[in-house]
């Protein structure tokens, strides 16, 4: 598949989540349910449109490389699937500049925002557990 491919999948995917979610939310709420599976960032515009439209945005900055960050993606998809935080996948190599926007300089970084504001910030692999308590205290 080729990488135009996979944007164009993406996109999809997204304009799907965005369609379920706009008609099952008729209460005119500010924030969205977060959807069930990760969502892939395409760059800085997109990270920002997606802290700011749920109130609770765990963000995986990761490489393809990275052995902790292959370790953690099984709870990252679980947390996305189980708690009702939104969480986002950065591949840093694909988007250099956002990594350094963020001045991410190992991975995985792991970055909690809440109400569209990054609240917490954690390099390195963690937990489940660890991460649904910091999930729990920002919802």
């Amino acid at each position: 598949m080729s990488e135009t491919d996979e944007l164009d999948e993406i996109r999809q995917e997204k304009m799907e989540e965005l369609q379920e979610a706009e008609s099952g939310d008729s209460s005119g709420s500010a924030s969205e349910a977060a959807p069930s599976e990760p969502i892939h960032i395409e760059d800085a515009g997109h990270l920002q449109e997606v802290a700011e439209t749920y109130d609770v945005v765990l963000a995986d900055f990761y490489a393809d490389w990275c052995g902790p960050c292959k370790m953690i993606e099984p709870i990252v998809k679980e947390l996305a699937a189980e708690t009702d935080a939104a969480v986002a996948k950065v591949d840093v190599d694909r988007l250099q500049q956002l990594a350094a926007q963020y001045q991410v300089q190992g991975v995985p970084t792991l970055m909690l925002f809440a109400d569209g504001e990054m609240a917490k910030r954690m390099t390195g692999a963690r937990q489940k557990p660890a991460l649904e308590q910091l999930i729990q205290q920002h919802t």
